[in-house]
């Protein structure tokens, strides 16, 4: 197939379940020249009278060229089509912090932002589950009695770690000078963001979107912050939808406000898209700081559905 564009955009998203890839080829620049594209089971090649580019796909990805189907043109997004893909099943979910390895052993919590130390050197003897948000409406529903748990919340230990949806109960009374006031603000010493919060006088409650905890031992990973979010978010939303057996959630402000109504649409899909120059970094945020390490990248993504609810918008939807 030939279209024209000086620079084309590539993306290809294989659907592990379903066997079968998505390929996108970019609305064309104005006044571009002429693009081959060519498929084979294990690269795509592009060709222009400069000369052809080759991206090739992850070793568990091989393409049927002979299945390609659904050509189509969106005006403002580019060229679509349909293919078979065979693919290996995706890596098992990892929890967003790993019990097993955790609990024994001594860790350094860090500001994801900065890399500041919050935590240095705690040994962790627990490291448990808390129950889900609600789990006091559902106590109600199935005992015949009062509750027993009532205004008794979960406190952890020196030595625990409690992993709540989005968030880590830590003891910090022997890492403070002074006792902290309940329900103010932890902020970073070096980059001044808000890590989390105290829940009393000895708990403190750290985001995820904030915090990376490692074993001493190693040393602090840098990761791209917007590729940290999302892949704690994605995380966070597969666990919770398979463990409520739901696919809708909200995301809200601490003053109970939704801001954003989300529906997974699917978890298998595996997100393939060459980088050739800053604009599609622009573009698409998700790329930043993937261009210098490789000329086309690969990740497991969650696919979602969204709608704002600022300025009053889909309120309905939103009850």
């Amino acid at each position: 197939m030939a279209v024209a564009a000086a620079e084309t955009r590539v993306f290809l998203e294989v659907r592990r379940r379903l066997q079968s890839a998505l390929l996108i080829l970019g609305e064309p620049d104005e006044g571009g020249m002429r693009l081959d594209v060519s498929i084979t089971p294990t690269s795509l090649l592009m060709r222009t009278p400069d000369g052809c580019t080759e991206t090739q796909l992850p070793a568990e990805v091989r393409l049927v060229p002979s299945s390609c189907r659904g050509l189509q043109y969106i005006r403002g997004d580019g060229l679509h089509l349909r293919l078979q893909a065979h693919t290996e099943s995706g890596p098992q979910p990892i929890s967003v912090f790993n019990q097993s390895l955790q609990a024994q052993g001594r860790c350094t919590f860090y500001c994801q932002s900065c890399g500041d130390v919050t935590i240095k050197d705690r040994k962790l003897l627990r490291v448990l589950p808390l129950p889900s948000e609600n789990w006091g409406a559902l106590v109600g529903e199935w005992c015949c009695h009062p509750d027993p748990f009532a205004n008794k919340p979960l406190h952890p230990r020196e030595n625990d770690c409690f992993i709540g949806d989005t968030f880590f109960l830590v003891n910090l009374r022997s890492d403070l000078e002074q006792e902290p006031k309940a329900n103010t603000k932890v902020i970073c010493k070096r980059c001044k963001v808000v890590l989390g919060e105290t829940v009393s006088s000895e708990t403190t409650k750290f985001y995820m979107t904030e915090i990376i905890i490692q074993p001493s031992e190693g040393s602090f990973p840098n990761i791209p912050r917007s590729q940290f979010v999302q892949s704690i978010i994605a995380q966070c939303l597969v666990e919770l939808s398979s463990a409520r057996s739901t696919f809708r959630f909200t995301i809200q402000g601490q003053d109970g406000k939704v801001y954003i109504l989300l529906w997974i649409l699917n978890s298998d899909s595996l997100v393939i898209e060459p980088l050739r120059n800053s604009s599609c970094v622009k573009k698409f945020p998700l790329l930043e700081n993937t261009s210098e390490a490789d000329s086309s990248s690969a990740w497991n993504a969650v696919k979602v559905l969204y709608q704002p609810c600022i300025k009053n918008r889909n309120e309905e939807a939103a009850m």
